[in-house]
């Protein structure tokens, strides 16, 4: 008999969603699992060791919710001893502590070991899945694998370059060296401030500019804890951030020649020389074991594979993903590429699935359809939610309201809602309340720290919608469009709840969309 789901990768979450399947009880599901442990890519990544995902035991609540808001690491369990603020207490924890944990958190959940997928194929509606000598069948086919494979651009010498994968991560290997840096997010700066004590140049160099994470608000972007750097460049101590292409590498002497074209002086070319050039571009999915018959379309310059707002493949039917490879899907805005976004969007994938072969509702707590508790429930929500607060924008509340009944659905995501809506047999709603964490219009063109610029006073509700910071946003909708918006006023400790600035500027709107004004 072909297995209802069949999971390739035992990372964080290919054991996401084995737990959820296993806490369902309701389907036959495996993860296939190429090492002989859990999470395998912690044991080489990152090179450095240090995780940029953040771990804060100490928050001052003991509500579990709220204290997911600042843990970036632990997977969705209803196991208090399956946190990861358990396991340390640094804020930037060590790469060691991931694969302890993973292998606890996978402890009593069906993963095969040492079973490396070696081709991929469809017939029909099931899918077939070959690991050397083994053999599996399964109706849908999820994708938890990452990015699995370093990305290399296609500039000529590349191959001269030394690879994250493989450069040493020695400073005394680089004594008194001229080393130049392809690259410039996380790994890259990572990699220059690990050298800093002991190469005699450092030049870090892409065509893009440089994004700082507490900026942007992309997590993904150059994090504080690895940008020491920078401070090197601009206080002139002999290292440089290169803006432009790197065109070619060559080989000269023991040494090497790299023509760089800079973009910020009118492309002027010049060759540079380097001891050393180590490549730190990112990684891409590998699509390798595919064949002909279920190979998924790739996209965005081929490094994901191209996704429909369920996470299935946009040309293989029942063929799913998870992990860091559903970023595609918000790339470089909200968090699906990291633990503390996409722990989220796996729960909502398991929904989608029973939902979409199943026929089971999503899951939701039904309420009275008057202003007062559809504004009482989105506040309450909006005050304690890790989902909507880490994958702000991306996943929204949805509260469904026919005649006199309405329906609270929690973390649902937008694109998908917008595609498929919530209704079910005995629920054909009319009027939608769509609520997410918002960060305001061009977030990122504001200097956080800049006290010139001019800011939305805190806790001004008719000035909500232009504020820059995290706060809560409602949607109406009526019949599928969309009529209307409401910002709450955003607020320094992240608090929605005061009776004259957020609870009857809200209640008003639900009023006064339900009756149609």
């Amino acid at each position: 008999m072909p297995l209802d789901y069949l999971i390739i990768g035992a990372g964080p979450a290919g054991l996401q969603l084995a737990a959820l399947l296993q806490a369902d009880g309701k389907r036959d599901y495996l993860v296939l699992e190429g090492s002989g442990r859990p999470g395998a890519f912690f044991e080489r990544y990152p090179r450095h060791r240090t995780l940029i995902s953040i771990n804060k035991p100490h928050t001052g609540t003991d509500d579990p919710e709220l204290n997911l808001r600042l843990d970036w690491n632990s997977l969705l369990s209803d196991d208090p001893d399956l946190l990861f603020t358990r396991y340390t207490e640094r804020y930037f924890p060590d790469a060691d502590v991931m694969l302890r944990y993973l292998s606890d958190f996978a402890r009593g959940l069906r993963v095969e070991y040492d079973t490396r997928v070696t081709r991929v194929s469809k017939n029909g509606d099931l899918f077939h899945v070959e690991a050397g000598d083994k053999a599996f069948t399964c109706k849908r086919l999820i994708v938890a694998t990452g990015v699995s494979r370093t990305y290399r651009p296609d500039i000529p010498g590349f191959e001269l370059a030394e690879g994250y994968d493989e450069m040493s991560v020695d400073p005394a290997d680089y004594l008194d060296q001229r080393v130049l840096v392809i690259g410039k997010g996380n790994s890259a700066f990572e990699t220059a401030d690990n050298l800093m004590e002991t190469t005699s140049v450092i030049h870090v160099a892409g065509p893009s500019s440089v994004h700082l994470a507490w900026r942007t608000h992309y997590v993904g972007h150059l994090r504080a804890v690895n940008n020491n750097f920078l401070d090197t460049y601009q206080l002139k101590s002999a290292n440089a951030i290169l803006d432009g292409t790197v065109r070619s590498i060559e080989r000269d002497g023991a040494g090497f020649k790299v023509t760089f074209s800079f973009s910020r002086v009118n492309e002027v070319v010049k060759e540079l020389r380097y001891d050393r050039v180590l490549a730190c571009t990112g990684f891409r999915f590998d699509a390798c074991v595919f064949d002909d018959s279920c190979r998924p379309q790739l996209t965005i310059k081929d490094r994901f594979p191209a996704q429909t707002a369920a996470w299935e493949s946009v040309n293989v039917p029942g063929l799913y993903f998870a992990s860091t490879i559903t970023q595609v899907r918000d790339f470089k805005k909200s968090t699906s590429g990291f633990i503390h976004g996409f722990r989220y969007a796996v729960r909502a994938l398991h929904k989608i699935l029973e939902r979409t072969y199943e026929q089971t509702p999503w899951p939701a707590e039904k309420l009275d359809a008057a202003p007062e508790a559809v504004t009482d429930a989105i506040i309450a929500r909006v005050n304690r939610t890790s989902a909507l607060w880490q994958q702000f924008g991306f996943l929204a509340d949805v509260v469904t309201v026919a005649a006199t009944r309405a329906r609270y659905h929690d973390e649902v995501p937008v694109d998908w809602f917008a595609e498929h809506g919530l209704a079910t047999a005995d629920h054909a709603y009319r009027d939608a309340f769509v609520v997410t964490l918002e960060y305001g219009p061009e977030h990122d063109q504001v200097d956080p720290f800049d006290v010139t610029v001019t800011r939305i006073a805190q806790d001004v509700p008719g000035q909500a919608h232009d504020a820059a910071y995290l706060h809560p946003v409602v949607r109406h909708f009526r019949d599928g469009a969309a009529t209307a918006a409401h910002h709450l006023a955003e607020n320094l400790e992240n608090r929605w709840d005061r009776p004259d600035v957020h609870v009857a500027p809200l209640r008003d709107f639900v009023a006064r969309s339900l009756a149609g004004s």
